[in-house]
């Protein structure tokens, strides 16, 4: 698989583990069936697509932008869907997450 290749899927697993992060909110616990089968089913697909692409990425790398865009996902998702905080603070550590998965993307080998 070609290095393209592998950021294509860690981009989509990180995606994924957005999907399977904001549907713990809605799985009450895992006692809704239809979210916690989404969220199951979401997890387990960007695990996949995460080990696929760390076989060919350092896993330091991979694993740091995957949890990385997942954290950065959930935060702005939570500030739009749930009316989490968007203080200014708050703000700039989201913003600090983007300019560290970008700098591990460029950084990498």
């Amino acid at each position: 698989m070609s290095v393209t290749m592998s950021w294509f899927l860690l981009a989509l697993a990180g995606l994924l583990e957005i999907c399977w992060a904001m549907g713990l909110k809605y799985t009450e616990g895992f006692t809704k069936l239809a979210p916690s089968i989404f969220t199951l089913i979401t997890l387990a697909l960007s695990m996949f697509l995460l080990s696929k692409a760390s076989q060919v990425l350092p896993i330091g790398t991979a694993y740091g932008v995957w949890v990385g865009i997942g954290a950065l996902g959930a935060a702005v998702l939570g500030i739009i869907l749930f009316k989490e905080s968007a203080s200014p603070a708050r703000i700039f550590f989201i913003f600090l997450l983007l300019v560290s998965i970008l700098g591990l993307k460029l950084t990498s080998d």
